[in-house]
């Protein structure tokens, strides 16, 4: 009888206290002069700051196809049953819509877009896949944010992904201000990975995509962080879109104006860094959070 051999875990987390990690792997993964859609500056900042902005990624006119497909599905009480739904807790309102690209046509072309996989090959230096993908709906008049995080801690800990090669893209749908429970990142932070206190709990999905727990930073470290870093609050008009790195501390405040935020969330990961057993967590998360199949974008 044989046995696997042991991993080496890079990222320990979850464990009987936070641990500081310096970030072990490259930030962008593509040789210097790759060909690509991002300039050699803007390069250079996201490896620098761990995101990059892009002010004008969709058209007007594409930003209302795309808008009217959102509308469409949250509406629609079939994908409201669907388990990929996620309500609100207080208003039961939909907050996400999870794999996204699968159910929608629409959102599936805007995956396969050149301006938006285009940037994550080159930043991550290979082809890549759909780790997940979700909209977000922050009506106004309350809808909760999302807490203070780092999605590689999460992504390592339940779904297994074992370097941080992974990139977002947040396309804004509305108009971000600087009111309405916009993207605030701490720029640098992606350097260093914090791993979290405390086990992880089974189906913890089922809790933590309403209202983060297990993963969530102290109050002191995220002092630590964001004194050394500060906080940058990303605005702009409906169309523009942040990429950022998969360890990037981040998170949004609630939205209490009248102004709805709502924006398309697209994880891609390298093909070259596809998900193991989780490293953290007692089971996988379901693949419509944490994608399997690792079929590259074309």
């Amino acid at each position: 009888m044989t046995t696997a051999p042991e991993r080496t875990d890079l990222y320990p987390t979850r464990g009987a206290s936070e641990v500081l990690t310096p970030r072990k792997d490259p930030v962008v993964w593509s040789p210097p002069g790759a060909a690509g859609p991002i300039g050699a500056a803007d390069l250079a900042g996201f490896e620098r700051d761990g995101f990059l902005t892009v002010g004008e990624l969709l058209t007007d006119d594409e930003v209302a196809v795309y808008r009217a497909e959102l509308e469409r599905l949250v509406t629609d009480p079939a994908v409201r049953a669907d388990e990929r739904s996620i309500v609100e807790p207080r208003s039961q309102d939909v907050r996400s819509v999870f794999e996204v690209h699968r159910i929608s046509e629409v959102f599936a072309a805007l995956v396969r877009d050149e301006r938006v996989v285009g940037r994550a090959r080159q930043i991550l230096g290979s082809d890549v896949y759909v780790h997940q993908s979700r909209i977000n709906v922050k009506p106004g008049f309350g809808a909760s944010g999302f807490y203070w995080h780092s999605d590689f801690e999460t992504w390592h800990a339940e779904d297994g992904l074992p370097n941080m090669r992974t990139v977002s893209v947040s396309i804004a749908l509305t108009e971000n201000r600087d009111t309405n429970g916009g993207l605030m990142i701490m720029p640098g932070s992606h350097r260093t990975f914090l791993g979290c206190a405390g086990a992880t709990p089974k189906d913890n999905y089922k809790k933590s995509l309403q209202m983060q727990d297990a993963g969530t930073p102290s109050d002191e470290a995220l002092t630590g962080l964001a004194g050394e870093h500060g906080i940058r609050l990303f605005t702009g008009r409906a169309g523009s879109a942040t990429w950022f790195d998969c360890n990037c501390m981040h998170g949004s405040g609630d939205n209490i104006t009248p102004y709805p935020r709502s924006n398309v969330f697209i994880v891609f990961n390298s093909v070259e860094n596809t998900a193991e057993e989780p490293f953290s967590a007692p089971v996988r998360r379901p693949e419509f959070i944490g994608a399997r199949d690792f079929t590259p974008v074309t």
